[in-house]
C-alpha cells in the first residue's frame, strides 16, 4: 500500500501531488520528443493527444508505486 503523504523536512506533501508532477515531467520530456519528430502533425488535437498522455503516465506511475 502506497504511504499517504511524504515528510519533506517537516513538510508533509501528499503522496500523488510527488507522483503527479513526476508524470508532468515525463509528459515535457515526451512532448518535446514527439514534438521534434513531427507527431503533432499529425494528430487532431495536440491538447487532447497531451491530456491522454499525461493520464497514461501518471496511472503508470502511480500502479508502480502501489506494492
Amino acid at each position: 500500500m502506497i504511504n499517504q503523504t511524504l515528510n519533506i523536512y517537516g513538510l508533509y506533501v501528499p503522496t500523488l501531488l510527488v507522483i503527479a508532477l513526476a508524470a508532468w515531467g515525463c509528459l515535457k520530456i515526451a512532448h518535446v520528443g514527439l514534438a521534434r519528430i513531427g507527431f503533432y502533425k499529425i494528430t487532431v488535437h495536440p491538447a487532447l493527444t497531451d491530456l491522454a498522455l499525461y493520464v497514461l503516465i501518471l496511472t503508470g506511475l502511480s500502479a508502480l508505486f502501489i506494492q
